[in-house]
Order: structure tokens, then sequence, then C-alpha cells
């Protein structure tokens, strides 16, 4: 039985340039799809956010206008079914990299206000892509990967291929404009080969252990994608 850890931001919030908090958290279509799958298959997974805040679900993404009134009602019931796992997640710092197969990380603008320099997370990537483990992160999970740096500040995932939500997708979305930064303009700055697929159309990149998806359309092929590696 496979292992799995999905890492999920604890913020509620996203501080914008100007100062103000823009309601986030965890994209729902991105943690349910992999959850659901990975959970189907027979895996073992197990939840953590930094500190063991239970996450809050990006209010954005169960919006019927956003995501279609199926697609929130299937959510819903899936996250109301999960409720005792998402109320008690483990706590990051204590996660032990080594008991795990693969490392999952949803998006929404959470990991953009706490995972992208949470030193935990840092570690556990680190860590992992050292002994090989599978790690996945899809749209703005991606901003986790800029936490792990060695002790010198490199950061360890410079030159590896990979794709996040894009500047151009953030555009359309309406949240680039007072973005502190934007995540694939940053990733590519640090030393990423970043690929980008069509707006808000699936789209996978795998690099050895490295699988990233773009957006929220992209999580059940990176799922998927987890899957077929660790079989």
């Amino acid at each position: 039985m496979s292992k799995i850890l999905i890492v999920l931001s604890a913020a509620e919030t996203w501080t914008r340039a100007d100062g103000s908090k823009y309601e986030s958290g965890v994209w729902a279509e991105e943690f349910v799809v992999m959850d659901e799958k990975f959970v189907a298959h027979g895996c073992k997974v197990d939840i953590a956010t930094p500190g063991g805040v239970a996450p809050s679900i990006d209010p954005h993404s169960m919006n019927p206008a956003v995501v279609g009134q199926e697609n929130v009602d299937h959510f819903r019931a899936y996250l109301d079914a999960i409720a005792d796992r998402l109320a008690k997640p483990l706590v990051l710092a204590d996660v032990v990299t080594a008991d795990y197969d693969a490392i999952v990380i949803p998006g929404g603008h959470g990991p953009v206000e706490d995972l992208y320099k949470d030193a935990d997370i840092g570690r556990i990537l680190i860590e992992a892509d050292r002994a090989g483990l599978i790690i996945a992160p899809v749209c703005h999970g991606q901003a986790a990967l800029l936490a792990a740096k060695d002790k010198e500040g490199n950061w360890f995932f410079a030159g590896r291929h990979m794709t996040s939500f894009s500047d151009e997708e953030e555009v359309e979305l309406g949240t680039a404009d007072n973005a502190p930064w934007l995540l694939a303009d940053t990733l590519r700055k640090s030393g990423a080969v970043y690929e980008k697929g069509p707006n808000w159309g699936a789209h996978v990149v795998i690099d050895r252990n490295l699988l990233s998806g773009q957006n929220p359309a992209s999580s059940g092929p990176l799922a998927d994608a987890v899957l077929k590696a660790l079989a």
C-alpha cells in the first residue's frame, strides 16, 4: 500500500501588494479530486499543515459561478465526509519524510501566503527529492518548492522542468494586478525550466520524480500520473 502525504496551506487569506487581505485557502477541486483518487486506489493518505492548523477551503473554489453547482455539491459532500481528517491534520514539522512514497501539494492562493517560506516543507521536499520520492504540486502548490533552499540559500529545484498556475491565468482570473509576486514568473527567475500549456487546460510536466500540474483542471491527470509513478 502506497503512503501519500498531502500538504495543505494553513492560510485563510492572501496578503495583497497593497496590504489588503484576499480570502483564500485550499482550492477545493485540487484537494478533493486528488485525495478521492488516491483513497479509491487504496492508498494510505495523510494530511499535514503548518502547525497542524485545520485548513480553510478557498471560498472562491466553492462558488457555483466559478466551478459549477454540480461540482460544488460534490466537493461539499466529500469535504463533509472527511471532516474529521481535515479537522486534525498532522503537524508539518513532525512529518518523517521517509514514512511516505509521495508528497502532494494542492494549491489555492494559500501556498503563496505560507508554504513558499515554510522551513518545514522546505526540509521535507529536499529530503523527498534526495530519496527519489514522488513530489507532486499543482497550480499554486508549486509555491512550496520555493522553500526548498540549502544552507547557502540556493534553490534546490533550479534547473528542473515544471509547470504551475501561469501568469496569464492569473491575469485572466483578475488577481495579477495587486499580487505581491506572480508564481510562474518567480519560478522562472529562481531557475525553473517553466513549461506552460493552454490557459485553463489540463497540463502535467514530469521531470524524473517531480510531477507538476498547471491549474485546477490538471488535478485529475496529475493524480493519475502519481498513481502510475507509484505503480
